[in-house]
């Protein structure tokens, strides 16, 4: 079977449809909201320039894991201005494409400004080192196709970030939510609710677009899904205290291996039907059994570290009862 070969135009005129299709649909499901009714304004208070006292980590009631998480995920957010430039270079700002764009940004922009109002009023951490890890990773931006950017066409490229924030949006949803269960403020959890809520929305585009995709170009959008997910990295990398944050984040069971196999990765390929197909090509079928033999090594990836990280608790719960008996 000899599969079509589009280029990044064709593929755009041809997924026209489909991406003024799920435009609709993300607007009959979308529910507006505003940041402010979700930050307990009465519990802030001014910082020394206006004559009130500076941060003091005393003041947080988060712990450090909610700290971690919420840190990592809000400096995911501030990245927005690379993500939407990232979009923007693959989709167009034209017709139902640069409607999204618009719309997507806007909505992205809404999850930084409650988060870092919740942070700042309640003193959850010190606003000046967020602000300097703002800056730093701001400037530093962020290559959404990372290693296999030099290697491919512009159809691919297109492919690849449709993939990728298919999975990212997912991950990003199944964090923000963990995180809200972490922060031990029903406060924070709501809030963090109603931002997973808008980023399984967007998920939910950019999937049916990849679906879209798949069903005209299987071979080649198979290649850009399978290149994506052997190279995924979460947009947070290269940021301050990243690998850090992430181990703690891991460690807790904000996001982990076994979360990133069960509840983002193998969901959408399912949704996708992809192991069901019998309409990829020779390179298609070749891709798919790279695509498996990736996948039984993440799954023995992710039970390493599962035990890896029960042995860890453990020593930690050991040496928690042994100084509590000789306290």
């Amino acid at each position: 079977m000899v599969t079509r070969q589009l280029t990044q135009l064709e593929l755009l005129h041809e997924l026209s449809g489909a991406a003024e299709k799920e435009v609709d649909r993300h607007l009959a499901m979308a529910k507006d909201w505003s940041p402010h009714d979700y930050i307990p304004w009465d519990e802030g208070s001014n910082y020394s320039t206006l004559g009130g006292t500076d941060y003091d980590p005393e003041q947080s009631t988060l712990g450090e894991v909610a700290k971690a998480a919420m840190i990592t995920n809000l400096l995911t957010e501030d990245n927005l201005p690379t993500y939407h430039r990232e979009i923007a270079a693959n989709f167009s700002m034209d017709h139902a494409w640069g409607h999204w764009v618009g719309r997507w940004t806007a909505e992205e922009n809404r999850h930084g400004i409650v988060m870092r109002d919740y942070l700042v009023v309640t003193r959850g951490v010190d606003p000046v080192k967020l602000e300097e890890a703002r800056m730093i990773h701001m400037a530093n931006g962020w290559n959404p196709q990372g290693k296999v950017a030099e290697h491919t066409d512009d159809a691919l490229t297109m492919l690849h970030s449709v993939a990728y924030v298919t999975f990212q949006e997912l991950a990003t949803r199944v964090s923000h939510r963990n995180t809200g269960k972490a922060c031990n403020d029903p406060i924070a959890d709501k809030m963090l609710q109603r931002i997973a809520a808008d980023e399984n929305l967007h998920m939910i585009f950019y999937r049916n677009i990849c679906g879209a995709g798949i069903d005209l170009v299987p071979d080649q959008a198979l290649r850009a899904i399978t290149d994506t997910l052997m190279n995924f990295e979460m947009p947070g990398a290269g940021m301050p205290d990243f690998r850090r944050n992430g181990v703690l984040m891991a460690k807790h069971g904000i996001y982990d291996l076994r979360q990133h196999r069960d509840e983002v990765v193998m969901p959408v390929l399912k949704k996708w039907k992809i192991f069901e197909r019998d309409d990829f090509g020779p390179e298609g079928e070749q891709t798919r059994e790279e695509l498996a033999e990736f996948l039984e090594e993440l799954e023995r990836q992710a039970v390493r570290f599962e035990e890896m990280r029960d042995r860890a608790l453990a020593r930690e719960a050991k040496k928690r009862e042994l100084a509590a008996a000789n306290a």
